[in-house]
């Protein structure tokens, strides 16, 4: 149907915004919360393309489809936009690392390809409850954050700042350039209770199939594992 998009995920939490107007508003005052943009193939208006323009200055995802794709996202008066939206708007992961030392735990959790929204909401409800500082997620390919993930969160993700980032890797570059140990909980690391930890830091925590992704690892500095009797 010209479209890749898993239209039930709107159930989770995703949200549509249709109309020329509409989206250019959403485009301009909080792009972050924007995860695609669809529009209808052929569209040449210049309002039109104005819009693709806005989401191609902010990395937006723009697929051009078919009428029958747009009415499956919006039943109304569409105009040949539609945009998907996230339960969150984003945070940049530079301001996550310039606020650290104000969190009450000066540590950033980052989350490797996690896939289940439970999951990751559950670990935003521990993360804020302890005082952490915020939250780093793939841009593709993990748990998206939407109705479930805020429900597992109880609110958590509400408050706690989440940055989505298109290259794991390169994000815990910047945190180490930054002066935060890179962390990652892993069975084979040294016990947490015994281990000497220096904050502020930014703790990995793999997929729940695979774990940590290779390319990922190379960059920890510490491994760390809760022992099970």
């Amino acid at each position: 149907d010209g479209c890749d998009f898993d239209a039930p995920a709107l159930d989770e939490g995703k949200t549509v915004t249709a109309g020329r107007n509409a989206v250019r508003e959403l485009l301009e005052q909080t792009p972050r919360r924007v995860d695609a943009l669809f529009v209808r193939k052929g569209a040449r208006e210049a309002k039109v393309q104005e819009i693709v323009a806005l989401a191609d200055q902010n990395r937006i995802k723009v697929q051009f489809v078919d009428d029958s794709v747009l009415r499956r996202l919006y039943a109304g008066t569409h105009q040949g936009v539609v945009a998907v939206t996230a339960a969150v708007e984003y945070a940049e992961l530079d301001a996550l690392i310039a606020g650290i030392m104000d969190a009450p735990l000066p540590v950033l959790l980052a989350l490797d390809k996690v896939q289940d929204p439970g999951n990751l909401g559950a670990m935003a409800r521990t993360a804020w409850a302890l005082g952490a500082a915020g939250i780093i997620v793939p841009r593709h390919g993990g748990a998206y954050i939407g109705g479930g993930a805020m429900r597992a969160s109880a609110g958590a993700l509400h408050h706690l700042p989440v940055a989505r980032v298109t290259n794991m890797s390169q994000a815990l570059d910047a945190c180490a350039e930054a002066g935060l140990s890179v962390l990652c909980a892993d069975a084979t690391g040294e016990s947490l209770y015994a281990a000497a930890i220096r904050l502020p830091a930014v703790l990995v925590l793999g997929g729940e199939g695979k774990g940590v992704r290779h390319g990922v690892g190379k960059h920890f500095q510490q491994k760390l594992a809760i022992p099970f009797r």
